[in-house]
């Protein structure tokens, strides 16, 4: 699998129009594209997958998820269906609401590709160096909304 390059881009317009207007208060899918989008970039990843190949995910959006994942606690089977069918997931990911996720086993995958080295070191020092204000991303807004524990379904 080798490096599809999605950095940069910026949320769909119609995903961005459906995510407001479904989520008037946000959500931490939400927040943390608006607060921390440009905090990993694909080529901070480059070394990490071979030049040839079949295009995978972009790890940016893939590093992303895996915040996400840790932070609503969502296993990965769960973190794969909210990419799928959750609005404000598509909008952190800046994907196009059709666009179909990923099958779960990539995250897994996308670990041990981390795990390797010191790359979890290297990634944070990154993450510090990409992000211009820090202080813009210490603390939710009051009014951020808490994520409710269970989550509808969408058909597989």
């Amino acid at each position: 699998m080798s490096l599809r390059s999605r950095s940069g881009e910026q949320v769909p317009s119609l995903t961005a129009q459906i995510a407001r207007a479904s989520n008037l208060n946000g959500t931490t899918a939400i927040w943390v594209r608006d607060r921390l989008d440009g905090l990993w970039h694909d080529e901070d990843f480059a070394n990490w997958y071979p030049r040839d190949g079949r295009p995978g995910l972009s790890p940016a959006q893939l590093a992303t998820v895996c915040v996400l994942q840790f932070v609503l606690g969502l296993s990965d089977r769960r973190a794969a269906v909210a990419v799928r069918c959750r609005i404000d997931f598509k909008y952190a990911l800046a994907m196009e609401m059709d666009d179909p996720g990923l099958h779960h086993s990539v995250l897994a995958d996308f670990r041990e590709r981390h795990a390797h080295d010191d790359r979890a070191d290297r990634l944070l020092d990154l993450a510090l160096a990409h992000r211009k204000e820090p202080d813009s991303y210490a603390s939710a807004p009051p009014s951020a909304p808490t994520p409710p524990t269970s989550w509808p379904r969408c058909a597989t």
